[in-house]
């Protein structure tokens, strides 16, 4: 039977089914994005690029990154399900486009754009360069250091520890459900993306893993950018500290072999080094080209 005659043709069928055998039917159609909520209030979306956050308060909707044109507009939808609220306040970890190009969908819905200084700056850089500018909604509200306020009974605050996975990088924790949206500061079993174009700094990249797992508390929740098959998208402070032991493992291995005389092409060629731990797969090339340009750039 053509797709196209079965779907007429299972519609048709549908209302003739009881609830039960319609929850059956209903599973080989869902949807490709997934909704979780880790309290009664927040919760993460996922269908493509960096995880979203989401806080449904009585006074409106805060969102965490965008992801992409086409995945944000799902997004919005299913929130408006769930309520009547008006959204207040979109926040962007940093500036890359898996974060950010789906601002765009919160045009003339969001009241607030919020980033650091530097992930602004280079959304704009980077626009500039693709000339995409068209396409961008930019952050209208910026900080440098420590960002606070008040949502309903949440308070959310930003915090900026110095470059790491970019020079813009915001951690951001809704201190009264104590969880902590890490953005792409923490890859779970997954190699990072190390964007050196845009500052980032793996020396310091450990450090600030360091003290965000030092001001946070033992039963902080941390919700990651982006894990490894199998792996989950929210995770622990030992999480965090494994994700610190492997960049510094990265820069270990990386500067043996330049001081053994290997030549980055041949160390690119590795497909594992020791302590990599649970992080396997594609992608090993990203951190070993970044470790590289750190340690042989004056």
């Amino acid at each position: 039977m053509l797709r196209r005659q079965f779907i007429k043709t299972s519609a048709l069928s549908f209302g003739a089914l009881t609830i039960a055998q319609q929850q059956l039917f209903a599973a080989f159609f869902d949807n490709p994005w997934k909704i979780k909520m880790l309290t009664d209030k927040l919760g993460i979306f996922n269908e493509k690029g960096g995880t979203i956050a989401f806080l449904l308060e009585k006074d409106g909707i805060v969102v965490v990154d965008a992801q992409f044109p086409d995945t944000a507009p799902h997004l919005i939808d299913e929130l408006k399900k769930k309520t009547d609220k008006p959204f207040q306040l979109l926040i962007n970890t940093h500036h890359h486009g898996d974060h950010t190009s789906g601002n765009i969908a919160f045009k003339g819905l969001v009241k607030n754009v919020l980033a650091h200084t530097n992930s602004k700056a280079n959304q704009e850089r980077v626009a500039k360069e693709k000339k995409t500018g068209d396409q961008q909604l930019y952050p209208d509200w910026t900080f440098d250091n420590v960002w606070c306020q008040k949502a309903g009974k949440e308070q959310i605050c930003l915090h900026y520890f110095g470059a790491g996975h970019t020079n813009g990088d915001a951690i951001i924790h809704f201190k009264h459900a104590d969880v902590v949206h890490m953005g792409d500061l923490c890859f779970n079993r997954r190699h990072p993306y190390i964007d050196k174009s845009a500052g980032a700094n793996i020396k310091n990249w450990i450090e600030l893993l360091d003290k965000t797992a030092n001001k946070f508390s033992k039963k902080t929740t941390y919700i990651f950018g982006h894990s490894g098959d199998g792996y989950e998208v929210t995770g622990t402070k030992d999480d965090l500290n494994a994700f610190g032991d492997y960049l510094g493992n990265v820069l270990k291995f990386v500067d043996g072999e330049i001081k053994a005389g290997k030549t980055k092409d041949e160390i690119l060629k590795a497909k594992t080094f020791p302590g990599i731990g649970e992080w396997k797969g594609d992608g090993i090339e990203r951190p070993l080209t970044a470790a590289y340009e750190e340690l042989t750039t004056k």
